[in-house]
């Protein structure tokens, strides 16, 4: 695949999945979130839409889990246990997709990630997803 803001490859740690994906925004959509699953996970994300992933192999060892209202469903390889990406809750026409997945991209790439609000989910309270802090990587010199 060619390479520029929008389109990029990648795959889990083992090689066993390897997608191409379409992201919606390139990086501007990237962030992290605090409900239980994603704080454990630690994961950053950054958006594609649904049919923006395209699975060119592995799509046999994908697991998924889905956890409370069973809305959001996550993806990662059963055999290294990697989370690819998801089908986002608070938009279910939404992937996120692990920035770490993404080939020559690393989390440590961004020097700020946003954090949304996942403990207070928008699709429990209404509205839109709150911005609730700044994940900041500094590096040492």
């Amino acid at each position: 695949m060619v390479e520029d803001a929008n389109k990029r490859s990648g795959q889990c740690h083992c090689g066993a999945v390897r997608f191409d994906v379409e992201l919606s925004d390139g990086f501007n959509t990237i962030r992290r979130c605090t409900c239980s699953y994603c704080r454990m996970r630690g994961a950053v994300a950054v958006s594609a839409e649904v049919g923006g992933i395209r699975l060119l192999r592995g799509a046999d060892v994908l697991t998924s889990y889905r956890f409370n209202t069973g809305s959001a469903e996550h993806f990662f390889c059963s055999k290294c246990g990697i989370y690819t990406h998801h089908q986002r809750r608070s938009n279910q026409n939404q992937y996120g997709v692990n920035v770490a997945c993404l080939d020559a991209v690393s989390p440590f790439d961004f020097s700020e990630v946003p954090v949304l609000d996942g403990v207070n989910h928008p699709n429990d309270r209404g509205g839109v997803a709150r911005r609730i802090g700044t994940l900041r990587f500094i590096p040492s010199s």
